[in-house]
């Protein structure tokens, strides 16, 4: 569950946000019986239905990046959404973006190396280029080598990089709020936890010599 409460279809009196509970949840409360038709709980839209503005900016974002006057090919687009959801660590970005790149026609070799891209030989040259890109962006924070605009620059104008800079990074906020909130595919424990040491285990013996074997 998310960390957050949830909006009700009862309290939502904003034109906007009920009109995306009718098309994702039809006439159901989805609070009460979550569930989207890509399998999801649903709770990103009913955790950020506590600000109908906020809500508004959001599903704009999405409108956005489909918008027609965008110049980039999705596919490109894609990756970077996926592989800046795989950086961030949040599944639900990173599922949810698989779908969309299989939806556009992508194989599933491609699909299953966002992970390990660099040693992947399934990319073509561009693609390889805008996933070290995304890299750049999600994983190192901003910083990117001049050779990585150069390279982009042998395929795209200033304004398809800025393009996909926007949407790549729109989708690394989602990530970390889908993560930070616990929404969605992100509703999980950190799987950084302490390992229990075996009983009769002494802090002492972590940095202690080895004892000899019959002392």
């Amino acid at each position: 569950m998310p960390v957050l409460r949830q909006v009700p279809r009862s309290e939502v009196t904003d034109e906007t946000v009920t009109a995306y509970y009718n098309r994702l949840f039809g006439d159901r409360d989805p609070v009460a019986e979550p569930g989207t038709a890509t399998g999801t709980p649903g709770d990103w839209w009913t955790v950020f239905a506590l600000s109908p503005d906020i809500f508004e900016h959001a599903v704009k974002g999405f409108a956005v990046y489909r918008n027609p006057a965008r110049t980039i090919d999705p596919v490109l687009r894609e990756l970077g959404q996926t592989r800046a959801g795989w950086v961030k660590g949040s599944q639900f970005v990173f599922s949810q973006h698989c779908k969309s790149l299989r939806g556009l026609g992508v194989s599933e070799e491609k699909i299953a190396a966002i992970a390990y891209w660099t040693v992947a030989d399934c990319y073509n040259e561009q693609e390889r280029a805008v996933l070290a890109y995304a890299d750049c962006l999600s994983q190192a924070g901003g910083r990117v080598p001049l050779e990585v605009f150069d390279k982009l620059k042998t395929f795209w104008n200033d304004e398809q990089i800025f393009e996909f800079t926007y949407i790549t990074c729109l989708y690394d906020m989602h990530a970390v709020i889908t993560r930070a909130l616990r929404m969605e595919y992100d509703a999980r424990e950190d799987p950084i936890v302490e390992v229990a040491a075996p009983e009769g285990f002494s802090a002492a013996d972590f940095l202690s010599a080895p004892r000899p074997a019959n002392g």
